[in-house]
Formats: C-alpha cells, structure tokens, sequence
C-alpha cells in the first residue's frame, strides 16, 4: 500500500506527489522556451543589425528552437516509455509519435549545427587598431559583455575596455576585451560538447526503445546502455557545473532540469523494461 502525505489538508500518496514533481520539471522546462526566445531576440538585434535573413534564423534562435525541439521529444519520450501501453504504440500513432520524432531530431542536429556555426565564428576575431572611444565616432558599434550579451559602444562605457586588448568579430561590428572573448569561445566549445553529448544519448534511448518495442532489450543490453550513457549524463553534468560557475544561470538551471527530466524517462524505461522481463 502506498504512503499518504498531507498537501494542503488534502492526502496525497507519494506516486501522486512523484508524477506532480515530474510533471513540473516539464513544465518548467516548456517555459525555458519562452526565456531562451528571449534572451535570443534581444542578441539577435545586435549580432545581425541588417536583420535575421531566413538561412540565420537557425543561428540567432538556436537555443530557443532546440529547446522547443527538446520538449517535443520528451513528450514523445514519456509517451512511447509510460504513458501508453505497448498495444497502443501501433499504427497510427507510432506512426505519429514518429513522425514527431524525426521532425525534433531535424532540428536538433540542425541546432547542433548552429552552435558549431557558433562556435567557429568566434574563433574569427580579428585585432582592432583603433581605441574602443575612436570606434565611437563611426558609430554602429556595440560591446560584447558575455555570451549573448551585448551593449551599444558609447562615450560613457568606452573607457572600460583595453586598447590593447581589443579584439572584434569578424563578421559584425561587435567589439570585447581578449578575456571576454576567450571566455565565450570556451562557453561555445561547452555548448557543442553538450550538444553532442545529448544526440549521443537520445540515439541509444531511442534504441533502447525500439529494442523494448520488439521485447529484445535484454538485461545484459540494458547494463551496456546505462553504462554509455552513463558517461554521457556526467560529461553533461559537468557542462552544468561548468555553465553554473562560468556561464549564465538560465544555462544551468536549464541543464540541470534536463538531467532531472532524464533520469525521469530512464526510470519510466527501467521499469518498462523489469516488467516485460518478468512476463
């Protein structure tokens, strides 16, 4: 019999409170779309001044599209691992489910493209021969603060930046001191590692799926498969801790909900997996 917890004045057994805390992890995750578009728009009217052609719009809203992506194949996730039974995921909606699939997974490798486009631009940083307070003059300038971060060069912050330090994009009138830049590029390199990472795993749970699908997943393929992504879960930790300690708070609050939403699915598959084992 389950435990029952009082919430609100309300009893509650503990698989209700577990689904309502799993469920907000997605919620919450469904939300960080919302921000990411934010924070995007607002770096995109600077990195792009001429304006976001349809073949950049991948680039300047790449965080925002791949976390859409993301959610969607989540729920398809949650949906083929718990939430429908095996005679339900036939036909139609197997179909359906992978159509959804194959959608995410265009725009998540595309994704995984733009923040190599990224992270290659940012190795294209030419010297600047001009004082930041000179660049003032020819006006259209702007200054890079951190990743995603960018301010007008004017009068009043120009004298805040190194003469000798100065370095620019090479594409987009966007100038930072040396330290700044070696700063972002490292973030660049952590977002493709993290990236990669996650295609990695996505890859072997959607083949642990389809094994599950076909009752062929057996014990010695599951250990193999907790293993690999295993190491795969701690490289994307540590780009958490990374993005915690050097990067921005949404970038690690966002991770971290990711590694809590998948451990989620792989509770939802270990059990699925126990109990056609014990059939």
């Amino acid at each position: 019999m389950s435990e029952v917890v009082s919430l609100a004045g309300i009893p509650v057994n503990r698989y209700t409170l577990f689904r309502l805390f799993k469920y907000t992890v997605y919620f919450l995750l469904t939300y960080n779309v919302y921000a990411f578009f934010l924070e995007n728009h607002a770096a995109a009217g600077t990195v792009f001044a001429d304006g976001v052609s349809i073949g950049k719009i991948i680039e300047a809203y790449n965080d925002s599209i791949d976390t859409l992506a993301w959610v969607l194949l989540l729920l398809v996730f949650e949906l083929e691992t718990w939430v429908l039974s095996d005679e339900k995921l036939k036909g139609s909606t197997k179909w359906l489910l992978n159509g959804i699939s194959v959608f995410c997974y265009v725009f998540i490798v595309y994704s995984f493209y733009g923040y190599v486009s990224e992270m290659v631009s940012l190795t294209h940083l030419l010297p600047v021969t001009e004082s930041a307070c000179d660049l003032v003059a020819s006006g259209g300038w702007s200054m890079v603060l951190e990743q995603d971060d960018y301010v007008a060069l004017t009068a009043a912050n120009c004298g805040s930046l190194a003469d000798a330090h100065l370095l620019r994009l090479a594409d987009a009138q966007i100038v930072g001191d040396a330290a700044v830049w070696r700063e972002i590029q490292w973030l660049a390199w952590v977002d493709v590692i993290n990236a990669g990472a996650w295609l990695l795993v996505v890859a072997i749970l959607a083949f642990d799926v389809w094994l599950q699908l076909r009752h062929q997943l057996s014990d010695s393929i599951m250990r193999y498969s907790q293993v690999i992504k295993g190491l795969l879960y701690f490289t994307l930790l540590l780009c958490a801790i990374y993005w915690g300690i050097n990067g921005s708070f949404l970038d690690f609050w966002d991770a971290f909900l990711w590694l809590v939403a998948f451990f989620f699915i792989e509770m939802n598959l270990f059990e699925w997996q126990a109990e056609t084992s014990a059939e």
